[in-house]
């Protein structure tokens, strides 16, 4: 072996070696939990850096095909693969020491300028991981399907929050930023043209599910919307400071607050003293959308990683436009991100600030993301005073206080849009973890219905419900885990969430009482499992976590009516490597041969899939079909069975003739 290439192997093992050390080192770090202001942004960091333990762990066992022989090619490869290495090591240690230095940061005693550059040390780690990741020559590298499938979809989480942190970094000011200690960064302020928006946890909109409502479940002038604004008068957004703190419109056309001074108002030192007042706090313009100039209620992130109220950029997109008004870029898409942190910053300012926060509710209305009013009827004094009690120190009170929350959650959506208008869901998770049973109980089914109501969702994940939730699964009363099993499933529509909830503990905890619970909670479990299975990163928990053999009992047992669910689950879970082979060392495809011959239309389909899966490129698998006589029901549902049943078994049927003629 060259001189040359002994010292890659000496420098990528040794690059490797440090990275390890560093995500171990992170691994501990959050194992102790994160609080602050930046709690959200160590713990989306943490989780994502943990998930690089597998990848390095299997370059460190295959580090000799770094470098294979003395070929220039070669040692181009092992060039390459040191300096990729060496660039990921890099930014691992820079995110050990944001999470040590962001933790615990208290934005109510933290200077603004303090905060942004911790901000910015967030986006700069985060699109540092991005790039390290997206340069491997990941063709010379041993890695398993299963980690480079795990290191793709971590990429576009990174991906992701590197744009709603602010997008790209030029290098230069990256390379500077991320070799120096926080105390010393170059405030982010004077490096970027123009100020991004805070960053974000990104949480999809998510889907419905309750269990007593199922019947209803189951300096550049920029145009204001074509010129004019609701009330038909012309105006220009300009990027100046006169802009920013301009007097707001009517509340019918711009509904919020300005929290703006007025420049010609006399100073405090001009005023006669008994005419002093105090002081408008001056809104930060990360807080003001660019389009109504004023402070935000419901922000989002649009293509370019601008953030906007929802209600003006959608009614910009609604008029046609396809461009983004602050930078003029054209918008790759027009989907619409929650950037709940932002607005988690935006509340936690107004409370610093005694201001009211901006709320939905005007009126009697709640503005819609389209910019329309829907009425919304409620006793808001009622429900506001109710809310309180749920933090009463008598047991009693706060018991009856939710247990009416429940009861007015159960009823309408007006209720749920209400009920959460009132801060119900951060106190409403606190009592998740009461040893009273019936708090419990109703606290659990109180975030189940109010999460019915799309808004919420978001604000459920962002109050941290998901190990509370897991905690009541595990250890609540049957009520309480069939409502906990739902609420996962609700909240796990969205892919983040798929990953937060799957690396949370809840999938062995659903499996259990997809063995051991009710009609109801077994349903619920399999309901659950099945979407957080659709992620490949759960298919190998639900596998260790014993699925397999409980699906079969499923399977084998008409009368607990869950073969489907049991086929629906093996259909998702088959694609993946390791299930593959536990659903065949079950002893599983015996089973499936009977379900072809006299399972319902929907059973035969499934099975077939499932089969067919099991099948592809195993020819172990491929002769116990055939010598368990599969052809003849194969055969018959090739020609009578539904239009996906007969691709299916037309499919096998032609891998059993292939492996005949071999």
């Amino acid at each position: 072996m060259a001189g040359g290439d002994t010292s890659a192997v000496a420098v990528a093992g040794e690059s490797i070696e440090t990275a390890l050390r560093a995500v171990h080192d992170v691994v501990r770090i959050s194992g102790s939990g994160f609080s602050g202001a930046f709690k959200r942004d160590c713990t989306d960091l943490a989780r994502r850096v943990s998930l690089l333990a597998h990848l390095l762990e299997e370059i460190r066992d295959f580090k000799a095909h770094l470098v294979v022989g003395s070929s220039s090619s070669s040692s181009s490869s092992s060039s390459s693969s040191g300096s990729c290495l060496s660039d990921l090591s890099l930014a691992l240690q820079a995110a050990k020491r944001v999470l040590l230095t962001a933790n615990d940061i208290d934005s109510k005693i933290s200077s603004d300028g303090a905060m942004k550059k911790i901000h910015f040390q967030f986006q700069c780690v985060t699109w540092k991981l991005e790039k390290a990741l997206g340069n491997f020559p990941y063709d010379h590298l041993d890695i398993s399907e299963e980690v480079t499938e795990q290191v793709h979809l971590l990429r576009a989480q990174l991906r992701r929050a590197t744009e709603r942190y602010g997008g790209p970094i030029n290098s230069n000011i990256l390379a500077r930023t991320l070799s120096q200690p926080l105390d010393k960064e170059i405030d982010p302020l004077h490096l970027q043209p123009s100020n991004r928006a805070i960053g974000s946890l990104h949480i999809e909109n998510i889907g419905n599910i309750d269990h007593e409502v199922r019947a209803k479940t189951g300096g550049i002038a920029v145009p204001l919307v074509n010129g004019t604004n609701d009330c038909g008068s012309s105006r220009t957004i300009v990027e100046s400071e006169s802009a920013m703190n301009s007097p707001s419109s009517p509340e019918d056309c711009v509904p919020g607050i300005s929290g703006s001074v007025h420049e010609d108002e006399p100073t405090d030192e001009t005023q006669p003293e008994e005419n002093k007042k105090p002081k408008s706090p001056v809104i930060p313009n990360d807080f003001l959308c660019p389009i109504s100039l004023e402070l935000m209620r419901d922000p989002v992130i649009v293509a370019t990683g601008q953030t906007y109220e929802r209600s003006y950029i959608q009614r910009w997109i609604d008029c046609g436009n396809t461009t983004c008004p602050k930078t003029q870029q054209k918008l790759e898409h027009l989907t619409l991100t929650p950037n709940y942190v932002l607005r988690s910053l935006i509340s936690q300012w107004c409370g610093k600030h005694n201001i009211q926060q901006p709320t939905a509710l005007i009126n009697g209305r709640i503005k819609k993301g389209d910019g329309s009013f829907r009425e919304v009827s409620g006793n808001v004094a009622a429900i506001e005073a109710l809310v309180r009690r749920l933090s009463s120190r008598l047991v009693e009170e706060r018991r009856a206080a939710v247990s009416e929350i429940r009861s007015l959650s159960k009823r309408s959506t007006d209720n749920r849009i209400l009920i959460a208008e009132a801060g119900a869901i951060p106190v409403l998770v606190n009592l998740l973890t009461s040893e009273d049973g019936p708090i419990q109980e109703n606290a659990v089914t109180s975030i189940l219905n109010l999460s019915i109501y799309d808004n919420n969702k978001g604000l459920i994940m962002l109050a941290g419900a998901i190990p509370s939730i897991v905690q009541v699964l595990r250890a609540g009363s049957m009520e309480a885990r069939e409502n906990a099993a739902a609420t996962i499933f609700s909240l796990s529509l969205g892919d983040e969430n798929k990953i937060i909830i799957g690396a949370s503990g809840a999938i062995p905890a659903l499996v259990e009482l997809l063995q051991n619970g009710s009609t109801r909670g077994k349903k619920d479990a399999a309901t659950a499992l099945f979407n957080l299975c659709i992620y490949q990163g759960n298919k190998g928990r639900a596998v260790r976590s014993g699925i397999i053999p409980a699906l079969l009992t499923m399977l084998t047992d008409p009368s607990s009516g869950m073969v489907d669910e049991a086929l629906t689950i093996l259909s998702v879970l088959a694609s993946h490597q390791e299930a593959k082979a536990a659903i065949a060392k079950a002893n599983t495809i015996p089973v499936l041969i009977d379900l072809l011959r006299i399972g319902l239309p929907r059973n035969k389909e499934n099975a077939a899939a499932i089969l067919l899966s099991l099948c592809k490129r195993d020819s172990e698998n491929l002769a116990c079909l055939s010598r368990l006589g599969a052809v003849i029901p194969l055969t018959e549902l090739s020609k009578s069975g539904t239009e996906r049943a007969k691709r299916k078994a037309t499919s096998l049927l032609e891998h059993l003739r292939k492996a005949q003629q071999l």
